[in-house]
């Protein structure tokens, strides 16, 4: 059986690897202003930029079911299944989207993978290596369900600019961050992102301590893969990233800027690393 993997734009991914892996994807939309792009077809600078001038974020359109329909229809031309890996519910509406017109399709299988960017790349990571090891469709959601409840997701941001323009955090408390220089960290609980410690200092040296925190939470992790997920992310910001991955043993530490849907959220000079716990 030849079976297609699938995802949204939100997996982040490069062109290099989503052709690596044969991983095909189908776009958010972002709308800034009375123009519409599609997610990873313009230069992120223009989100930010568009913010700057003004004051308001960009508007992100989740993939709607006739995307989602042209698109499963054109990949099972070639294949006998699909597996779609969807940006989590929490987060989009994309994968309600995606359940409905693969309720009404053949073969096309939708996982809510509670996660994003490098978290999805992962889940679809090993869906690709399962079906090179010639595993059957159930063999293969079977061992990524298994593995959506144990993929990290932990993303620090400079600014807390962003946050509050999407009402995600108050103005006094925009105000207070600024001049205390605190660093949010963000993580995805079972698919909710959600606010935890907050860190003080340059985003280049809270970086090396939001990754360690991170990585000192968990006993043991599958060593393979890790992601560094990153928004206009300095040099020294990813190199302290690596650094901490390089020492906990990672073997394959990927680096990717995120998609436009993403950055709308976090702003500039935010990272996140991804990677699975035992």
């Amino acid at each position: 059986m030849k079976i297609a993997i699938s995802a949204e734009s939100t997996i982040d991914l490069p062109k290099e690897m989503l052709d690596q892996l044969s991983i095909k994807t189908v776009p958010f939309t972002v709308i800034m202003g009375e123009d519409e792009y599609y997610d990873g077809e313009f230069e992120l600078q223009q989100v930010f930029d568009f913010v700057d001038k003004t004051k308001k974020l960009p508007h992100t359109s989740a993939v709607n079911k006739a995307q989602y329909e042209e698109h499963f229809k054109k990949l099972l031309k070639n294949n006998d299944a699909i597996i779609h890996f969807s940006m989590s519910s929490k987060s989009s509406s994309a994968v309600f989207n995606a359940q409905s017109v693969a309720s009404e399709m053949k073969n096309v299988y939708v996982i809510d993978t509670l996660s994003l960017s490098g978290g999805i790349a992962l889940q679809a990571m090993k869906a690709r290596e399962l079906i090179d090891q010639e595993k059957s469709v159930e063999e293969i959601l079977s061992a990524v369900n298994d593995l959506i409840p144990k993929t990290v997701t932990a993303v620090v941001v400079d600014k807390l600019n962003y946050l509050h323009a999407g009402g995600r955090c108050s103005g006094l408390t925009l105000i207070g961050a600024n001049l205390l220089s605190i660093k949010p960290q963000l993580l995805v609980k079972e698919g909710q992102i959600t606010a935890c410690k907050k860190f003080i200092g340059k985003i280049d040296a809270v970086v090396k301590k939001h990754c360690e925190d991170v990585l000192n939470s968990y006993s043991d992790y599958d060593r393979e893969h890790a992601f560094i997920a990153h928004a206009a992310a300095t040099e020294q910001m990813i190199e302290n990233a690596k650094a901490s991955l390089t020492a906990r043993g990672f073997k394959n530490i990927h680096v990717m800027s995120v998609g436009s849907t993403i950055a709308c959220h976090t702003g500039p000079k935010a990272l996140g690393i991804m990677f699975i716990h035992k």
